[in-house]
């Protein structure tokens, strides 16, 4: 697993599995507005199934993510290249890791719910599902995610 520590692709002091990261991170508001809209066409089914596909790889990413961490020393060996204070850089990762923690919380209970019955009722308009008031929340929980992980990485390895 020693590719994991190799430079990065991206162009910054980052190696590469921060990079492999930060991308899925940036595609992830992308992929998941894709799994939205079959929703909102009516393929209730893909849907489903991208959404479990992108929770489930999301995880493993994280999984990833937190291995590489360990592996590569930990936040104090990876902020030693910041230019940026210490203490801002770890308080900012602090909300990142709360932002994420009432992410998964709010995904799993979205996908959790999702088959219990509070599918659209049509139509859409006239009256809007538990599950979608659920989704929304959850949809700005994950890109709040999303761009608080972006600013990890550009506090840890840009600036």
């Amino acid at each position: 697993m020693n590719y994991m520590f190799e430079a990065g692709f991206l162009g910054t002091r980052a190696p590469f599995f921060m990079d492999m990261v930060t991308l899925i991170v940036v595609l992830l508001p992308l992929l998941l507005s894709g799994t939205i809209l079959l929703a909102k066409i009516g393929r209730y089914e893909a849907h489903k199934i991208a959404q479990v596909a992108l929770f489930v790889v999301s995880v493993i990413v994280v999984g990833y993510f937190e291995y590489g961490v360990r592996i590569g020393g930990g936040f104090d060996e990876f902020v030693k290249g910041s230019s940026l204070p210490h203490s801002f850089i770890f308080y900012f990762l602090v909300l990142h890791i709360i932002i994420a923690a009432i992410t998964l919380f709010m995904w799993t209970k979205t996908l959790y719910f999702a088959p219990k019955g509070h599918f659209h009722v049509r139509p859409l308009e006239e009256r809007v599902s538990p599950h979608v008031k659920m989704a929304k929340q959850a949809a700005l929980w994950i890109n709040a995610t999303a761009i608080t992980g972006i600013g990890v990485y550009a506090l840890l390895f840009v600036l």
